[in-house]
This record gives structure tokens, C-alpha cells and sequence, in this order.
């Protein structure tokens, strides 16, 4: 097989421990605009049980001075499975507990205990909790730091969602397979220019964003094609929403009409894409 890197785009950048990227010299140096701040943040997982019945679940962390602080977890497309925290209402004071979740398809309990949890700046606790979802007594999903061994079902993080606002500076973590490590990525919207940085290393620079304001690149994080794409058109062409859109997307390198007997493959072997998607306002 042909060597991916050569395969593709000659500019895209490599981003390992063993190597650097093209732009190393030039990089990322701690600005002195104060990080925006994240709102919400909305994980989607893949559920396979040890019956091979397979179940999505989306979690949802939110913080605002309306709302307050709060936790949703919903399951599949039944709108009436779900569960919800909010500090506004009684239930979410009781930060230990468990509850039956009703379901056409399956048992469905949740346990959790945020009674310890430690925040940073985000709605999402980093530690100090747990979140348990039993499916049909079978552990299906840990969130938190409680470790369990008879856990037999197999968990994939297919998208996580974060929305942010304030400062045009989002600086954020991010896993772009189950095996590898956690980066910091970081994306700077200064006047007319974008950079973003993955470990301190500028993987992209972008001149007159205002005419630049949609467009792709593509990278290597830890052996894996990303595919960068950005979309600010709302920041210069409709500033009542001002949102932008900044997404990371994993792909084998089979997803081109280059190899169509290895793109077969992998879709018999049912591959697991992951994708960090970032969504940005400007004011607070």
C-alpha cells in the first residue's frame, strides 16, 4: 500500500512526539486574551452490549446564570428516555441517587454521585464523580473516576459537541481514538487571521479570513488523518448569531476514491470515526 502521507495533501501536518510539524518554529505562544468559556458540551457514545444489541447515549453538560448547572442524558431516539439534573430544581440537589428510566427497548438505570465533583471553568466536572448507566443489567457506560472490572461492554466516543463564547480564543482537550493520548488544541481568531495549534505546534494559519472564511486541511494526529475544517462566515456576514464552526474529523485514509477494495474493508470491519466539533461565539 501506498504511504498515506504521500497519498495526500504535501503540506498537511504530523503531529507525534517523534516529530514536527512545519510550522514548529512558529509555535503557538500563549496569548494574553483570556480563554472564552464553554456553555455546554454534548458527548455521544456508542454502546455495544455483550448481546451485540447496540444503544447510543448522548450526554449533555450545560452551565448558565439562567439555567444554572445541569446534566441530561438521553438514550437513542426515544424523546421520553432521558434524564435530567438542573440546580434550579430539588431533584439536582440530591447529588447521590439513582433512577429507573423508562424504555421501550431495554432496563435502563442511571447511579451518580456529583456529591465530591470539581469543576474548572466548564459545565463538564473533571473529577471527584461518577455517571452509571446499567442497560438491561449490564454496565453499559462509566463516566468519572469510579473504575470498574466486569464492565463488558464495548464504548465508542463518536462525536463531541462544545459550545463556547467570550474572547476568540478556545482552547480545549481532545482524543482523536480510544488508544491515544489527550491533546490541547487551540484555535486564535486575531483581526484577520486564524491559527490553531494542536500541543503547542501551529498546525494551520489562515491570512484574510474574511475571504478565507470557509476552507480544510488536513492533518496527522497519532498516525490518523484529521480532517480540520472552519467556517467563521457568520463572524463577518451575520453578526446577530455570530457563531463559528470549527471541526476535527478522523478518517483511515481509505475514505477516497483511491483504494476501493480497502474502503470495503473497512466498512466490514464497521471502523469508529470520531469528530470535535466547536462551536463559537464572540460575545459573552
Amino acid at each position: 500500500m501506498r504511504d498515506f502521507v504521500s497519498c495526500f495533501n504535501e503540506g498537511a501536518v504530523n503531529i507525534s512526539h517523534s516529530s514536527c510539524s512545519s510550522y514548529s518554529s512558529n509555535a503557538c505562544i500563549s496569548p494574553s486574551l483570556v480563554p472564552s468559556v464553554q456553555n455546554a458540551v454534548t458527548s455521544l457514545y456508542r454502546i455495544i452490549l455483550s448481546t451485540t444489541n447496540q444503544l447510543f447515549i448522548t450526554v449533555t453538560w450545560c452551565k448558565s446564570p439562567i439555567t444554572g448547572q445541569g446534566l441530561s442524558i438521553n438514550f437513542g431516539d426515544e424523546t421520553s428516555a432521558s434524564f435530567k439534573l438542573n440546580t434550579n430544581s430539588r431533584f439536582f440537589r440530591k447529588k447521590k441517587g439513582n433512577k429507573v428510566i423508562e424504555s421501550a427497548t431495554s432496563k435502563i438505570e442511571v447511579f451518580w454521585d456529583l456529591s465530591a465533583a470539581k469543576y474548572e471553568s466548564g459545565p463538564e466536572p473533571v473529577e471527584g464523580f461518577y455517571i452509571v448507566v446499567m442497560v438491561d443489567s449490564e454496565i453499559g457506560l462509566i463516566l468519572g473516576n469510579l473504575k470498574h472490572s466486569s464492565q463488558a461492554a464495548k464504548v465508542s466516543l463518536i462525536t463531541r459537541q462544545e459550545h463556547c463564547s467570550g474572547n476568540t480564543l478556545y482552547s480545549t482537550k481532545a482524543k482523536f481514538c480510544d488508544t491515544g493520548s489527550a491533546h490541547d488544541v487551540l484555535i486564535r481568531c486575531s483581526g484577520d487571521i486564524l491559527s490553531v495549534c494542536i500541543d503547542k505546534k501551529m498546525v494551520i494559519r489562515v491570512k484574510r479570513l474574511q475571504w478565507n472564511f470557509r476552507g480544510n486541511q488536513t492533518i496527522f494526529v497519532d498516525g490518523l488523518l484529521v480532517d480540520l475544517m472552519w467556517d467563521v462566515h457568520d463572524w463577518f456576514f451575520n453578526p446577530a448569531s455570530g457563531y463559528a464552526v470549527f471541526m476535527f474529523r478522523t478518517r483511515s485514509g481509505l475514505d477516497s476514491r483511491l483504494w476501493l477494495e480497502e474502503k470495503l474493508l473497512q466498512k466490514e470491519q464497521e471502523r469508529i470515526e470520531f469528530s470535535l466539533l466547536i462551536y463559537a461565539c464572540k460575545s459573552p
